[in-house]
């Protein structure tokens, strides 16, 4: 019984990063393709200082003329943005790297004919600690962009949110920062 609940975990979590993995990037504004850090809407069952520090659209939105006017950004906090987004954009890319890396040792070990949960479950432990340091060091760029907006500026993010359709059926994989 515990063997089964195990073996149906270990393919969801194996489906959902493949699943994730295989998801395009939505267009960026004009149509283009997405400036980077395009990271996901918050969903339900997200970390909630992911959930907390999500408002507005998803991407470079600081960057889009509209929404940078409706918000009153100055140059100068858009500069800042876009120095935090260059600061964690490399390692944000390791990060996933080392997600995807990881992911892809479980692979294998879940489709073997005979699964070693010996091999099996220490390699879950480092699918999971890699994919916590890439949320830790994504809401930290988040946090960082948070910081430069005035409380006004936040709360029109806020009641902005995502343009509908944004992010659907996207997930985090492959992540953001990745794209550009």
């Amino acid at each position: 019984m515990i063997r089964q609940i195990y073996r149906v975990g270990i393919t969801l979590l194996v489906a959902g990063g493949i699943a994730l993995a295989q998801q395009e990037a939505p267009p960026g504004p004009g149509g283009q393709p997405g400036p980077g850090l395009e990271a996901p809407p918050p969903r339900p069952g997200r970390p909630p200082m992911e959930r907390a520090l999500h408002a507005g659209p998803p991407g470079r939105w600081w960057k889009n003329p509209e929404i940078a006017q409706k918000l009153g950004l100055t140059a100068d906090q858009q500069k800042k943005m876009d120095e935090v987004f260059q600061e964690s954009r490399l390692k944000l890319i390791d990060l996933n790297a080392s997600l995807q890396k990881e992911e892809a040792i479980l692979e294998p070990l879940i489709g073997a004919d005979q699964p070693d949960e010996s091999k099996i479950l220490p390699q879950i432990d480092r699918v999971a600690q890699a994919r916590a340091e890439l949320e830790k060091a994504n809401a930290r760029m988040l946090l960082g962009v948070r910081r430069i907006l005035t409380q006004e500026q936040w709360k029109k993010l806020q009641s902005e949110g995502p343009p509908p359709g944004a992010g659907r059926g996207r997930g985090p994989e492959p992540h953001p920062a990745e794209r550009n």
